[in-house]
């Protein structure tokens, strides 16, 4: 694949149907959020090493994940910003994006390219994702990219009444994705 549009395409062939998400990946261009050697391939439907021993996500994860948060507009808490494509994309869903990473250096170039790439007004903070943002909550739409043994409690906290959070977990051999929705109720898992 060439580039973002085909991308798009492509994920819609594989079954993403929530047009708006593939609107969202058609207009990101992901060779700016792989390294330079890797260029040739950032439209493929693969993970890339990104350093620190981190990769930019399978675009056909980010698109599940995305389509299953069905966010529109609000505010979106993205865990493990890693290059910040995933943030990028966000950014075309939601109003205001917040993502969290570990990795300082990570972070930082993540800054760095989301600016460059015109989504500047994307908030990069250095962290432990685990714990969410406390201080932008609360979220209409929380995404975590690294899986979990469990969902995090300090992430579902800060979900908005009805907002929704979708997190892979399990373990390295054995993941899921959960998507939980805060309800009246309390947690209303899927």
């Amino acid at each position: 694949m060439t580039g973002a549009p085909e991308l798009a395409r492509f994920l819609a062939r594989r079954g993403i149907r929530d047009q708006r998400v593939l609107r969202a990946i058609g207009s990101v261009p992901r060779e700016l959020f792989v390294p330079e050697e890797l260029r040739g391939h950032a439209y493929a439907d693969q993970a890339l090493p990104i350093g620190h021993e981190q990769t930019i996500s399978q675009p056909y994860m980010v698109a599940a994940m995305l389509e299953a948060l069905g966010l529109d507009g609000g505010r979106a808490l993205d865990v493990g910003t890693g290059s910040g494509y995933q943030a990028a994309v966000l950014a075309e869903l939601a109003d205001e994006v917040v993502t969290i990473e570990r990795v300082p250096e990570l972070a930082e170039r993540a800054r760095e390219t989301l600016a460059r790439a015109g989504y500047g007004t994307v908030d990069v903070r250095v962290g432990d994702g685990t714990l969410g943002v406390p201080d932008r909550a609360p979220y209409d739409g929380i995404v975590v990219a690294a899986a979990a043994p469990a969902v995090p409690e300090p992430l579902y906290e800060q979900l908005a009444e009805g907002g929704r959070l979708v997190v892979p977990v399990g373990t390295v051999r054995d993941q899921w994705l959960e998507v939980v929705e805060r309800g009246l109720e309390g947690p209303e898992g899927s």
